[in-house]
């Protein structure tokens, strides 16, 4: 348990990698609370604006959705700008005092970019075209990113291996992945 009482969930790793003009979001299935394995094929990974972006989401689930759907309204709001979108909640999430308490971060791309979305004012888009977040989000990101870089493999092969070797290091991190993809 927490200190505030809660319980003491974990349990996501979610990774973007960008290759070869194809872009994708992974994610596990595992939530756990405390040692415990309470599901192990949650679905964390989400399309948006018709298809043409890709959401991935660690942390509290109820807090998560609230923040996709908001996303999906600046998305309307900003068509095909995903960027501003991205800034424009980001803003909304640091400065309004309900969504300043919501306990997620997203991961966010559409066909060219990848945005890590926080509840800190923080949209970042990685150097490398690869990001992570969540309980294994390290372990996936740093194996993605040496294969990106010293394999001939596609994106959807780099993020499903990183994946794996996220879920052999991992404890709260398993091998039962949403996979979603965008791109040629």
């Amino acid at each position: 348990m927490t200190t505030s009482g809660f319980p003491d969930w974990h349990g996501t790793t979610i990774l973007a990698v960008r290759k070869d003009g194809r872009t994708v979001i992974a994610g596990d299935g595992q939530v756990s609370m405390g040692p415990t394995v309470v599901k192990g094929a949650a679905r964390k990974v989400r399309r948006l604006a018709g298809g043409k972006v890709i959401a991935g989401f660690a942390g509290a689930t109820a807090d998560a959705f609230t923040l996709i759907e908001r996303l999906e309204a600046k998305l309307e709001q900003y068509p095909d700008q995903l960027a501003r979108a991205c800034v424009d909640l980001a803003k909304d999430w640091r400065t309004d005092r309900y969504l300043r308490r919501l306990e997620a971060m997203l991961l966010v791309a559409d066909r060219s970019s990848i945005f890590t979305v926080t509840g800190v004012g923080d949209v970042l888009e990685p150097e490398h075209g690869v990001a992570a977040v969540g309980s294994g989000g390290n372990f996936a990101l740093a194996a993605a990113r040496a294969l990106v870089d010293h394999t001939e493999l596609d994106a959807e092969s780099v993020a499903r291996r990183a994946m794996a070797i996220a879920a052999d290091i991992c404890v709260y991190t398993n091998g039962n992945l949403t996979v979603e993809t965008l791109g040629d």
